[in-house]
C-alpha cells in the first residue's frame, strides 16, 4: 500500500500515510478499519501482539477462566442436573480452554485480518517526534519514520497501576497479565484491590481451588450500587475466600518463596503469590508526548470526537483517554474517531452534536458494564447516588429476581436484584443495576432504554415474554407506578 524509501544503510525508512494509529489492540484496529472504510490509507503500529490486552491478558482469557465455574454452578443449582454433576472442575481443561481463546498468545490470525482489511502493520515501538510524525523502533533496532497526511491516533491502552507500598515492587507481584496466563494455580493468593478485576479474579481462582484473600481499601465494587459489592463479597466468603474491606497494606515481603503482607492493623497474611488489582495507568509515558507539547505519562484528554485537546491533528481513544476504561467503550470511541478522521480528511461535515455519528456521547452517562463474578453484576448509566449528585429527582425501584417467574425457573432458590433509577421529571430510566446469575444477557435492553431515553409510558407497551427473566421490566414498571401514585 505504501512506497518505501530506504536509506543505503537500511537503518531508517520513510513512509507516508493518511492516518497512523499507535496501538494495535481492539481500539486501534477499529480506528484503522473505520478510516480505511472511509477511503484513507492507514498504518498501524504495535509493539506487542496485535489484538492487545483484551485478547491475550484481560477480557478473553479472564472470561474463559470464569466460564467453567459459572457453568458448573448453574448445573448444580437445578435439581436433576445437580444430581448428575458429581465432580469438581478439571483445572487442566479450564486452562487449556483459556489458552485456546488466546490463540496460545499468537497474533497470526489478527495479522491476517489486518492484511484483509488493507491496514499496513509496522511492528515496533511508536513515538511521536513532531507534527504528524511517528518514529517506529522495530524489535531488531531499525527505525522507520512515518508521516501522516491528516492525523495520528493513539490507542495504547492502559497498564496495571502498582501502588507505592513498601516492598511491593520487590516481591514481583502479579498483575492481570500473570494471573490470566497462569499455568499452575497457586495454593494461596492475596489480591490487592476490590474493584472489577479483583472481584473477577477472586472468583476465578476460588473456582480453581486457590485459597484467596481480597484486601479492599474501601468496600468491594465500591463505585457501584452498594448491594452489588455486598452480594459478591457474601458469595466469595461462602465459598471460602477471606474478604477484608477497608484494609490498608503497610508493607510486603517475600521470604522463602512466600509473600507476607502486613496490614496497618498489624495483621499479617502469608500467601504463595500476590496480585495487584488497584487500578490502571495510561500507557503514555514513552510516546513522545513532550514533542507535541503534552506531558508523558498523563491521560490524553479529548473532545467527544476523540481529538486531543489543543492538538487538532492528534486523536486518542480507549483506555489511554481515561474516559471509560472498558474495551467496548474503547471500540465505540474508535468508531467515532475513525469516522471523524475520515470525514475531516475528505472535507466532509462532522456530526459533533450529542449522539451524533462522530461523537462518543455515551461515555458521560450511559456506559454499560458487566462484572463476571458470582453473582454477576451488570449495570448501565447512573447509580442512584450519582443521579442525585447531578441534581436529579429520582425514584429507586428494586425488584427481587426470585419474584420473577422466568428467573426462578432457571435455578433453585434464585436470588438477585434489579434496581432501576428513574428520573421523575423526565420520566425516563437513568440507570439500571442487575445482580444475579446470567444477568449480563439482560443488560442490553436496559442500555437501549437508557441511551434512547425511552419514556416510562412507552415502556409499558414493550411486553416481556413469559416466562422469562425479562419480566422483571414489568415488575419495575409496576413498582414505579406504586411509588409515584
Amino acid at each position: 500500500m505504501s512506497t518505501r524509501h530506504r536509506r543505503s544503510d537500511d537503518r531508517t525508512a520513510s513512509d507516508e500515510y493518511d492516518l497512523i494509529v499507535i496501538g494495535g489492540g481492539p481500539v486501534g484496529e477499529n480506528i484503522a478499519d473505520r478510516a480505511v472504510t472511509g477511503g484513507l490509507q492507514v498504518a498501524l503500529v504495535e509493539s506487542e501482539l496485535v489484538g492487545g490486552e483484551c485478547s491475550y491478558w484481560a477480557c478473553m482469557p479472564s472470561k474463559a477462566l470464569l466460564r467453567s465455574g459459572q457453568a458448573l454452578r448453574a448445573a448444580q443449582s437445578v435439581p436433576g442436573a445437580a444430581q448428575a454433576v458429581t465432580g469438581r472442575l478439571d483445572v487442566d481443561a479450564v486452562l487449556a480452554r483459556r489458552t485456546e481463546y488466546t490463540s496460545d498468545w499468537s497474533d497470526e490470525g489478527q495479522v491476517d485480518w489486518l492484511t484483509q482489511a488493507h491496514i499496513e502493520l509496522h511492528r515496533g515501538h511508536g513515538r511521536l517526534t513532531g507534527e504528524r510524525t511517528v518514529s517506529v523502533t522495530a524489535p531488531e533496532g531499525t527505525v522507520s519514520v512515518l508521516t501522516a497526511r491528516h492525523a495520528v491516533a493513539v490507542a495504547t491502552g492502559s497498564a496495571a497501576l502498582i501502588p507505592d507500598i513498601d516492598g511491593l515492587r520487590g516481591v514481583r507481584p502479579w498483575t492481570n497479565r500473570e494471573a490470566t496466563a497462569v499455568t499452575t494455580p497457586p495454593r494461596s493468593l492475596v489480591i490487592l484491590g476490590g474493584g472489577v478485576v479483583g472481584a473477577e479474579l477472586a472468583t476465578a481462582f476460588t473456582d480453581l481451588g486457590t485459597a484467596v484473600t481480597v484486601l479492599a481499601r474501601s468496600t468491594l465494587l465500591a463505585s457501584m450500587e452498594p448491594e452489588a459489592g455486598r452480594a459478591v463479597a457474601d458469595s466469595l466468603r461462602g465459598r471460602g475466600a477471606d474478604i477484608r474491606e477497608r484494609a490498608t497494606v503497610s508493607s510486603v515481603r517475600r521470604l522463602d518463596g512466600s509473600v507476607t503482607v502486613r496490614l496497618a492493623s498489624g495483621d499479617e497474611i502469608v500467601a504463595d503469590e500476590i496480585l495487584v488489582a488497584t487500578g490502571r495507568r495510561p500507557r503514555s509515558d514513552d510516546l513522545g508526548l513532550d514533542a507535541v507539547g503534552l506531558t508523558p505519562g498523563d491521560w490524553l484528554p479529548t473532545d467527544d470526537t476523540l481529538r486531543v485537546d489543543g492538538v487538532p491533528w492528534l486523536y486518542a481513544a480507549g483506555d489511554v483517554t481515561g474516559r471509560a476504561l472498558l474495551t467496548h467503550q474503547g471500540k465505540y470511541q474508535a468508531r467515532a474517531a475513525g469516522d471523524a478522521i475520515a470525514a475531516r480528511a475528505a472535507g466532509s461535515p462532522v456530526d459533533a452534536a450529542a449522539w451524533g455519528r462522530h461523537v462518543a456521547t455515551a461515555d458521560h452517562s450511559a456506559v454499560p458494564q458487566v462484572v463476571f463474578s458470582d453473582p454477576e453484576v451488570a449495570l448501565v448509566g447512573l447509580t442512584a447516588a450519582a443521579a442525585r449528585e447531578r441534581g436529579m429527582d429520582v425514584a429507586v425501584v428494586d425488584v427481587e429476581l426470585g419474584s420473577v417467574a422466568g428467573a426462578a425457573l432457571r435455578e433453585e432458590g434464585a436470588r438477585g436484584l434489579a434496581r432501576a433509577v428513574i428520573d421523575r421529571d423526565a420520566g425516563v430510566i437513568r440507570g439500571m443495576t442487575l445482580i444475579g446469575s446470567d444477568v449480563a444477557e439482560l443488560l442490553h435492553a436496559a442500555t437501549v432504554a437508557v441511551v434512547g431515553e425511552v419514556p416510562i409510558a412507552r415502556l409499558w407497551h414493550a411486553v416481556p415474554a413469559y416466562p422469562t427473566a425479562s419480566e422483571l421490566w414489568l415488575r419495575i414498571l409496576e413498582g414505579y407506578g406504586r411509588e409515584s401514585a
